[in-house]
C-alpha cells in the first residue's frame, strides 16, 4: 500500500507522527512499506528488549495460539502460574498480579497500597512521589506523575500524591505525615531525560520508609527486565521494596505488565483487583520466554557490557561536540544536548534511517535492544557525528 492511500484520518490524533508506516522488524531493525530499513534504538520505548519480532517470542506465542487464548481470569492457567512463580523466584517478592501495561501495573500498586493504608494505617492513603516522575496515563497514574504537562489536563485529579524531590531525602521526610502510606519512584525517571536516582538515595529511602512503617514502590516499567544491566534496578541499590512493578520489556513486544509485592504488602480481597485479559495465557507464554533469556547471566552480563560501550561512544561523542553529561545506566541512557536541539536531530535521524528519542527538547534517549551489537552501537554513533557536525557547521554559518 502506497503512503498517500493510507488511512490516516482513521487514528485518533494524539501525537505527531511521521509519515512512515512500518510493515516489518527484525533485531535492531524496521523497515517501511516503501523498503526502506531503520536502525532503531528506541525498541518502543524500552519494549523491544530482545528486538524486534525475536524467535522465541514468536515461537512461544504460536505454541501457546494453538493451545488456548484465555480461558478467563475466573480460572488458573498454566502460563500464568509458571511465569509468576519464575518471577518471585528471580526478585525478592512473593505474589504476582498480572496486567496488561505498565499504567494498568502501577495503577494496581496505588489501590494496593491504599488498600494496605485502609487495613493497616488507619485509612493512611497519600503515596509520596516525585517531580518529574511518569508513571502512566490512567487518571491515577497521571495524578501520581510529576509531569508539568499533565498539571492542567483532566481536572480534577485523584488527590493523594503529595510530591518529593528525586535525591533529596529531606523533601520526602517533610511530606511523611499520618496520611502517608508509602512512597513511589521510577529507579531512573526516563520520561523527564533519563534522571537516576542515586543507590545511596534509594538505601536511605529504604531505611526512611522501614523508620516510618511505609511501602517502597519501584515503578520498573522501563529499568525492569535486564534493561539496566541486572534482571531489576533495585539489585544495584542492594535494597527490598515492598511492591514493584514491571510493563514494557516484560513481554518483549506484547501487551504484559506484572504488579508484584511481597507478602506482607498483598492484602487483595477478592473482588478488589481483576481485569478480562489479565494473566491470559499467550501474552504469560510470551513473558516465560523472555525471562528464559533476559534472566541468563551471559545475557546480562552482555547488555551490561554494550551499555558500557554505549556510554563511552555517547561520552566521546559529547566531547567532540562540546555536549553535556550522559546520563543512566546501562542500556537506558541520555545524552544532555545543552540546546534544545533534539526534535530536529530526531527528524534528521529518521531521514538517515536511524531512529532515535528526545524526550526533552535538550536531550535524547536511548533505549535500544538488549542484545543490540557494538556494530550496531557504532552505526548509530557515526549517524549522529554526522548530524551533529552538519548542524554545527549549520550554526557556524548562520
Amino acid at each position: 500500500m502506497n503512503i498517500a492511500t493510507h488511512p490516516f484520518d482513521a487514528l485518533m490524533e494524539i501525537t505527531a507522527r511521521p509519515p512512515t508506516v512500518f510493515v516489518r522488524g527484525e533485531g535492531s531493525y524496521l523497515w517501511d512499506d516503501s523498503g526502506k530499513r531503520y536502525l532503531d534504538f528506541i525498541q518502543g520505548w524500552a519494549v523491544n528488549c530482545l528486538g524486534h519480532s525475536p524467535p522465541e517470542v514468536a515461537e512461544a506465542l504460536a505454541a501457546q495460539a494453538k493451545l488456548l487464548l484465555t480461558p478467563s481470569p475466573a480460572f488458573y492457567n498454566g502460563p500464568s502460574l509458571r511465569l509468576a512463580k519464575a518471577l518471585t523466584e528471580h526478585s525478592c517478592f512473593d505474589q504476582v498480579f498480572f496486567a496488561n501495561s505498565g499504567a494498568e501495573a502501577n495503577e494496581g500498586a496505588i489501590k494496593l497500597a491504599r488498600k494496605y493504608g485502609a487495613l493497616h494505617r488507619g485509612g493512611a492513603y497519600e503515596i509520596i512521589t516525585f517531580e518529574g516522575g511518569f508513571h502512566g496515563r490512567t487518571l491515577a497514574t497521571m495524578s501520581a506523575s510529576g509531569k508539568k504537562a499533565f498539571e492542567p489536563l483532566f481536572e480534577p485529579k485523584v488527590p493523594g500524591f503529595p510530591k518529593a524531590k528525586l535525591n533529596d531525602l529531606g523533601s520526602v521526610q517533610r511530606l511523611i505525615s499520618d496520611k502517608t502510606v508509602g512512597v513511589m519512584l521510577e529507579p531512573i525517571q526516563g520520561e523527564a531525560g533519563v534522571w537516576p536516582a542515586t543507590d545511596q538515595f534509594l538505601r536511605e529511602l529504604r531505611a526512611l520508609t522501614r523508620e516510618h512503617g511505609l511501602l517502597l514502590i519501584s515503578d520498573e516499567i522501563q529499568t525492569g527486565m535486564g534493561r539496566t544491566g541486572k534482571l531489576f534496578h533495585y539489585e544495584h541499590a542492594g535494597i527490598t521494596p515492598d511492591i514493584m512493578t514491571l510493563g514494557k520489556g516484560i513481554g518483549g513486544g506484547v501487551p504484559l505488565a506484572a504488579l508484584l509485592a511481597t507478602d506482607e504488602a498483598s492484602c487483595f480481597e477478592h473482588g478488589d483487583q481483576g481485569g478480562t485479559f489479565n494473566g491470559n495465557p499467550l501474552m504469560c507464554a510470551a513473558g516465560l520466554a523472555v525471562l528464559a533469556e533476559v534472566s541468563k547471566p551471559d545475557f546480562l552480563k552482555s547488555a551490561a557490557d554494550a551499555g558500557l560501550f554505549l556510554e563511552s561512544e555517547l561520552q566521546r561523542i559529547s566531547a567532540r561536540h562540546g555536549l553535556g553529561e550522559v546520563r543512566g545506566r546501562g542500556l537506558l541512557l541520555a545524552l544532555d544536548l545543552k540546546h534544545p536541539i533534539g526534535a530536529s536531530i530526531v527528524a534528521e535521524a529518521l531521514a538517515d534511517g536511524v531512529l532515535l528519542n528526545s524526550p526533552q527538547p535538550d536531550a535524547l534517549r536511548f533505549m535500544p535492544a538488549l542484545n543490540v551489537t557494538r556494530e550496531e552501537i557504532a552505526l548509530m554513533i557515526d549517524c549522529l557525528d554526522s548530524i551533529l557536525t552538519r548542524m554545527g557547521a549549520a550554526r557556524r554559518v548562520a
